[in-house]
């Protein structure tokens, strides 16, 4: 059996452009995260326990929290200004990939490059696309393996919806037979290993925003630097979907002013 940890990356909403006054969240959605035998799942929960309280201890003793339930956001701690000033955070991040492919793991990713005008973005559909392409290419990596598998997100809102679209893409006319149940969804406070999930996806979020448009996300450029061959090279049937030519010429304009 091996399990997959989860999280989204990017912005859910339309994106038109990073200076624009409202729509200016990421040009990128997906999940990512990694996934590990099951036998290595204990031993890696306990590693990122460990590491991640001995980091981030001055964080951990202001939060007042038990260390158990206590979490540090990707997006927070992955950032530009972490990563220019400490050399922790920075070699932290190595130690993670490093650790996942330790663990007979990969890194996963299944995004989407934005292409829709804001009038016409549709975000469930968004993330429902997503689920879909995510539970795809996992059971391509289980049949490969020779292994089922289980899907383990964070909480998110639209939870039945999400359900739904993991059940018939494992049940319909090209089923995905390699995963045992519909993904389990989770308070990720309560799970280590759903922490480290976020912090996967914060940084593959950055990494794919700059290939996507490196002249807005020029600060994020270490992003690539740093982790983007490490990630390809720990990672298995991920891919970033770009729309073709002809769409992408099509995109991406803010909506007209109501008058």
């Amino acid at each position: 059996m091996h399990i997959a940890f989860l999280d989204e990356f990017g912005h859910i909403g339309p994106f038109v452009a990073r200076s624009d006054k409202q729509f200016n969240h990421s040009p990128v959605f997906g999940l990512a995260g990694f996934v590990l035998p099951h036998e290595e799942v204990r031993s890696f929960s306990t590693w990122f326990f460990q590491f991640k309280n001995g980091m981030l201890s001055g964080d951990l003793k202001v939060s007042g929290k038990h260390p158990a339930t206590w979490e540090k956001k990707g997006s927070e701690l992955i950032n530009s200004r972490n990563i220019r000033k400490y050399p922790a955070v920075r070699e932290g991040v190595d130690r993670l990939i490093n650790r996942i492919y330790k663990s007979d793991g990969r890194i996963f990713y299944y995004g989407r490059e934005k292409y829709q005008n804001p009038e016409d973005s549709k975000p469930s559909g968004l993330y429902t696309t997503c689920m879909g392409h995510t539970v795809r290419q996992l059971d391509r990596y289980a049949e490969y393996k020779h292994k089922s598998f289980m899907m383990i997100l964070d909480q998110h809102s639209d939870r039945l919806k999400l359900l739904e679209t993991a059940a018939k893409t494992m049940f319909g006319a090209d089923p995905a037979r390699k995963l045992v149940e519909p993904p389990f969804q989770v308070e990720s406070h309560l799970y280590q290993t759903v922490q480290a999930a976020d912090w996967i996806a914060a940084l593959v979020g950055r990494v794919l925003a700059y290939r996507v448009s490196p002249a807005e996300y020029a600060d994020w450029e270490w992003a690539e630097r740093l982790y983007g061959a490490r990630i390809e090279a720990a990672s298995t049937h991920s891919r970033l979907w770009r729309p073709t030519a002809s769409v992408a010429n099509q995109r991406i304009t803010a909506p007209p002013a109501k008058t």
